[in-house]
């Protein structure tokens, strides 16, 4: 089912999910070898909490989308897995980051306990430590790093701002000191830009930088990353009003009752539910330039809009 958008309808999922859920098959089976004692020595119980939050399930939309977008330029698939893990890596330590009473606050994750609720607080904060310097260990160690260097640089740069001060890291500071309850959706889109659309649109520009793109094309990517991010963050706010726990694996109603800025405080719910349809559209006009080769990450637009979870 399409997140819950008033006066809207759903469409039928077309015909690529099969090939999405490839794609996801290949993260996951390759996920576990970058934690594996040959190449990750952590200690215990450092390395349980590590793998605790990594493996503990979700879609695997950011790595999914890399794989996706450096297909769409004619990259291999094997060039592309290494990075596609480590920003695997680079969300887990976010959410992991996020889910901390400083932050906020959650208790479940994915239907599960979060990691400081597991391992405590100090032992959560280091695993999210690790899995994110872990993930620019992968990346540099890739073989992709040896045979193309140029573009392996690119791609850790652009991911390292994307997760840094310009990105996540910033976009978190300011939802930390936005005043409750108090919010526009120029506001909104200021932190979501930053907080969430900075990670996905640097998965899909990764893609086309290590898939060999043009200019125009990793350019076409990224502005579609952009708005696929911001797509993927309204349904989140929309879900969180709307959804259930056994569908979210986690708390709902939480940040209206926090006071948090979120689309749907912003806009209204019916409004949100229309600057989703709005963003997904936008999302596919970037990528109208690629033909058939880029149909997974339109498959992608339409599992955002028909999330339930």
């Amino acid at each position: 089912m399409r997140a819950t958008f008033p006066g809207k309808t759903n469409k039928v999922a077309g015909p690529f999910g099969a090939e999405l859920g490839r794609l996801r098959g290949l993260v996951e089976e390759a996920l576990p070898g970058y934690l594996s004692p040959g190449a990750c020595r952590a200690p215990s119980p450092l390395r349980e909490a590590m793998e605790y939050s990594l493996m503990a399930g979700g879609k695997r939309v950011r790595p999914v989308l890399l794989l996706s977008a450096g297909k769409a330029v004619g990259g291999g698939e094997g060039e592309l897995l290494p990075f596609a893990c480590a920003v695997e890596f680079v969300h887990t330590y976010s959410l992991i980051h996020d889910d901390l009473p400083a932050m906020d606050d959650d208790d479940f994750r994915r239907g599960k306990p979060t990691s400081h609720k597991v391992f405590g607080e100090g032992t959560a904060i280091l695993a999210g430590d690790a899995l994110l310097t872990e993930a620019f260990r992968i990346m540099a160690e890739s073989e992709t790093a040896s045979a193309a260097p140029g573009r392996a640089v690119r791609a850790i740069a652009d991911i390292a701002r994307a997760a840094g001060a310009e990105g996540m890291a910033g976009g978190q500071q300011m939802d930390l000191s936005a005043a409750p309850g108090v919010s526009t959706p120029s506001s909104v889109d200021e932190i979501e830009l930053r907080k969430t659309a900075a990670l996905l649109a640097s998965c899909a520009r990764v893609g086309g930088i290590l898939g060999g793109g043009t200019p125009g094309q990793i350019d076409a990517l990224g502005e579609f990353g952009t708005r696929f991010g911001l797509l993927f963050q309204v349904t989140d706010d929309i879900l969180d009003e709307t959804g259930s726990f056994e569908e979210m694996g986690k708390g709902i109603a939480k940040d209206r009752a926090r006071g948090k800025w979120t689309y749907p405080v912003a806009y209204g719910l019916e409004a949100a539910g229309a600057r989703a349809e709005t963003l997904a559209r936008e999302a596919l006009e970037k990528i109208a330039l690629f033909r058939g080769e880029a149909d997974p990450l339109r498959e992608l637009v339409r599992m955002v809009q028909d999330r339930r979870s």
